[in-house]
């Protein structure tokens, strides 16, 4: 398998968006392909899956989805934040999903940084950031803390097909977390 890691990244950021012009010409490859799928919005399998951004994870693969079949928010951590909560809210309100899962991962940056992150950038640029870090020690845990603010929001209208996940990024399995 070949991935982005084997292609040579020197200078890509310093040398005048290097990388964003191989996105670009990416795209143009693609839309010279592209046919309309013909779908909307509304994710086929009704679910919506919170995942960490770290580029190990390949949900789509990892879960055997297809376009179109999931909602996809992706954050550090994946954790859920106030903003998860409002992705997913619309997500259930106005597009039909139903159950929502949830996947940390094993080797999670969060785990190797503290709330005083935030400090740190004040001292750096001056501004205090508004929003929490969501560093956390127990990835376990932390999964069961992201489905418990899934569960006790008061703006999801379903809450009873929630279930968290941690995905080891040496093997590939997700191991789910029991709630309790």
């Amino acid at each position: 398998m070949t991935t982005s890691a084997s292609v040579p990244t020197e200078g890509a950021i310093s040398s005048g968006g290097r990388v964003t012009d191989r996105l670009v010409n990416a795209n143009e490859r693609y839309a010279a392909a592209f046919t309309d799928p013909g779908m909307d919005a509304r994710p086929v399998l009704h679910v919506a899956v919170v995942a960490c951004m770290d580029a190990r994870l390949d949900l789509h693969a990892a879960l055997g989805l297809e376009l179109g079949d999931c909602h996809t928010i992706r954050n550090a951590g994946g954790v859920v934040t106030d903003d998860v909560i409002r992705s997913l809210t619309i997500s259930q309100h106005k597009l039909g999903t139903r159950s929502i899962v949830l996947i940390h991962h094993t080797g999670c940056g969060l785990e190797a940084i503290t709330e005083d992150f935030r400090t740190e950038l004040e001292m750096e640029v001056g501004q205090r950031p508004a929003w929490a870090v969501e560093a956390f020690r127990d990835v376990d845990q932390d999964v069961r803390q992201s489905m418990q603010r899934v569960r006790t929001s008061p703006f999801l209208l379903h809450t009873d097909d929630v279930r968290g996940f941690v995905f080891d990024v040496k093997t590939g399995l997700l191991r789910e977390i029991d709630p309790a």
